[in-house]
């Protein structure tokens, strides 16, 4: 090959970062609508995500939004909800709502890395439980399992109308 007519291709440059729902939510929307025609178990339920309501719990300090970005396009998240567990007032839990990292990224360690990012990032904040949840049609349980996970529930669901 011509020396001169190579062409340079940029590496991916991933930044993780916490971030809040007011200066993130706008460049979600359209992975979230990707999102759930990957997973959706009832794709005819519309995807109407409540937003004044996450910005609301972001005020009331009870989300957490943690992002990886190719330079500055959202490429992936993990959102959690960060409260005392309503079984266990002294123990502050994350409840994984949602996580999603771009199908083009998934191959190197663009999740990986956005994971433990939220793992040191919730551990600095007291946070001593961190639950993911995972899609039965969508199992990443393996990998989380290599991060120290352990499965701990099912969960079963009926439609009723």
């Amino acid at each position: 090959m011509n020396p001169s007519a190579a062409v340079s291709v940029k590496p991916p440059r991933i930044t993780l970062a916490r971030e809040r729902a007011s200066t993130v939510l706008d460049d979600i929307k359209p992975l979230l609508i990707a999102h759930y025609r990957e997973i959706a178990h009832f794709q005819d339920i519309p995807l109407d995500p409540d937003y004044t309501r996450y910005l609301e719990m972001d005020l009331k300090g009870l989300l957490r939004i943690f992002t990886a970005r190719d330079d500055t396009q959202l490429i992936g998240y993990a959102i959690y909800f960060v409260m005392p567990a309503l079984h266990y007032r002294g123990s502050l839990q994350a409840f994984q709502d949602i996580l999603f990292v771009h199908p083009s990224y998934r191959k190197g360690r663009s999740g990986i890395d956005l994971l433990q990012f939220s793992h040191v990032a919730l551990s600095l904040e007291g946070v001593q439980v961190v639950r993911q949840h995972v899609k039965a049609a969508h199992n990443f349980g393996p990998l989380l399992e290599r991060l120290g996970y352990e499965l701990e529930d099912l969960i079963y669901t009926k439609r009723l109308d």
